[in-house]
């Protein structure tokens, strides 16, 4: 795929990016195992394990978890009313959408009691070991995990069709939790509504750094470590890309500019013929 070749012009000393196409096909340019902090791609990584909790009854999404009123489903959608970093919450539960570190730190200790054992620990029985990933689960549980553009292009194969949780539970995830939330993007400013989905946040109306030729069905995250994920069921298509770069004006432009291309170059590749 020649749009990826977009990264070798990014301000950047390290980036690797790639996609899985209709029918599961991985295509990638750069370094395709070297690790890096994904930021807050850590995040559906965890929304991911919590769907596992779930389907085997450890959690339910709807029992209470964070702040008095809060459950489960408000710390995946960043509903619960806690501060982007800090303990005490600054509105009541599903009032606004206040994006939230500290929400998934919240998560992973409620997941820690239930399940009795580490985070990590679970994210690696959980998610890791079934998809055969080397990603690294440790760390701060909503930013601070590390992996390669293999592992998040595994990872995104399975948010495509999924195998570690039903295809049900997938949609769950995907759909707009607490619609009609005003929130704050980081870094891209106030949206009215921001939707989100549990631990994924939904394809909004430009700007937006998944482009704008993605369906309304894509959703995704970014990290402030220079990394995104999205994925687009309508499309079937899902695109990864690590940097070693901060957050910043250089990815508002780059990043939409290689989600379009890849979806043009998508939609002029001609379809094969049955024999």
């Amino acid at each position: 795929m020649q749009a990826l070749r977009q990264i070798d012009g990014w301000p950047v000393s390290f980036a690797a990016a790639g996609v899985v196409l209709p029918g599961g096909r991985v295509e990638t340019h750069g370094d395709a195992a070297r690790a890096v902090r994904l930021a807050s791609v850590s995040k559906p990584v965890a929304a991911l394990a919590t769907m596992v909790t779930a389907e085997e009854g450890v959690v339910d999404l709807d029992e209470a978890a964070g702040p008095p009123g809060s459950t489960v489903r408000h710390l995946l959608a960043h509903a619960s009313g806690l501060p982007f970093e800090g303990a005490e919450p600054i509105a009541p539960p599903e009032k606004r959408r206040i994006y939230s570190n500290t929400g998934f730190r919240v998560l992973a200790a409620h997941l820690e009691e239930r399940a009795e054992m580490p985070f990590a620990e679970y994210v690696r029985a959980a998610v890791c070991e079934p998809l055969g990933l080397d990603l690294d689960p440790s760390g701060d549980p909503g930013s601070g995990m590390h992996a390669s553009l293999d592992d998040v292009l595994a990872l995104a194969r399975d948010l495509l069709v999924p195998t570690l949780v039903a295809p049900e539970t997938l949609v769950e995830m995907t759909s707009v939790q607490f619609p009609g939330l005003t929130g704050v993007l980081p870094d891209y400013g106030r949206f009215e509504p921001l939707d989100w989905g549990l631990g994924v946040q939904l394809h909004t109306r430009p700007p937006s750094w998944m482009g704008t030729r993605v369906s309304s069905r894509a959703f995704g995250h970014f990290g402030g470590s220079g990394t995104f994920l999205w994925v687009d069921p309508e499309r079937g298509v899902a695109c990864v890309a690590l940097t070693d770069r901060e957050f910043g004006e250089w990815a508002k432009e780059a990043w939409p500019a290689l989600s379009d291309a890849i979806i043009d170059e998508l939609t002029r590749a001609p379809r094969a013929t049955p024999s």
